[in-house]
C-alpha cells in the first residue's frame, strides 16, 4: 500500500470517527436540555415564554459543536490539508 492509500484510509476513518463521537454528545446534551424544559414549562407555565427562548438559544449552542464536527470531518474528506504535502514529497522523487 503507498503512502497515499493510507493518508486516503486514515482521512476516511478519521472522518467517520470524528461524526461518530461528535455526534453523540449533543444528541445527549440536547435530550436533557428538552427534557428539562418540559418539567420547568409542567412546573411553571406562566415562565413559557422566557424558558421557550433559552431553550432555543441553548440548543442552537449545542448543536453548533456537532455541526463543527461535522466541518471537521468534510474537510478530511474533501479539502484534506496533507495531500498537498504528501502529493509534494511524492512527487518530488
Amino acid at each position: 500500500m503507498d503512502s497515499l492509500t493510507i493518508v486516503a484510509v486514515v482521512s476516511i476513518f478519521t472522518a467517520g470517527i470524528t461524526i461518530a463521537v461528535g455526534v453523540i454528545a449533543p444528541a445527549l446534551g440536547e435530550g436533557r436540555a428538552v427534557a428539562t424544559a418540559l418539567s420547568s414549562l409542567a412546573q411553571q407555565p406562566d415562565a413559557s415564554n422566557t424558558i421557550t427562548r433559552t431553550l432555543f438559544v441553548g440548543l442552537a449552542m449545542i448543536e453548533s459543536t456537532a455541526i463543527y464536527c461535522f466541518v471537521v470531518s468534510m474537510i478530511l474528506i474533501f479539502a484534506n490539508p496533507f495531500w498537498n504535502h504528501l502529493i509534494a514529497q511524492v512527487g518530488g522523487k
